[in-house]
């Protein structure tokens, strides 16, 4: 077994520096390095909660189509980041009120999930307070 210590970061392969820089920032991420995103380096961007994120770029094909999500063929790759939420209301109101739209949503035995896109339509997933996606999973397929 791997001794892991924690989860570090995810990296995501945008098209357009300003626009993905600006709607992570409007979630409350900074850009703390840019390590040469121009010759396809990562964006690091890191959340107060410590959620750190690298945006690798520039992507030179499929703007704005996310191959893993948005065809029907399932290709391997990591499809959605999952973030905790500290409360489902405040973070609905948030996105409503920035004008981002719910691509999804669902309620799993009381823990509410709304689903939002980033503009190269990378998908996050924002979970609502409760045991994590894993216990409920795992509490679903037991029943």
């Amino acid at each position: 077994m791997l001794d892991i210590d924690m989860f570090d970061h995810v990296g995501m392969r945008i098209s357009d520096r300003e626009k993905s820089v600006a709607f992570y920032e409007l979630l409350g991420f900074e850009l703390v390095a840019d390590a040469g995103y121009d010759i396809g380096n990562p964006l690091v961007m890191v959340h107060p909660s410590g959620v750190n994120i690298n945006l690798l770029g520039p992507a030179t094909a499929g703007a704005g189509h996310n191959i893993l999500m948005d065809e029907k063929p399932k290709y391997p790759g990591i499809t959605h980041m999952a973030l905790k939420m500290k409360d489902a209301e405040a973070t609905e109101a948030f996105v409503t009120e920035k004008g981002i739209a719910i691509t999804g949503r669902r309620e799993f035995h009381g823990t509410r999930t709304i689903f939002i896109r980033d503009p190269d339509r990378n998908v996050l997933e924002l979970v609502g307070p409760g045991p994590s996606v894993a216990e409920l999973i795992a509490e679903h397929v037991q029943e």
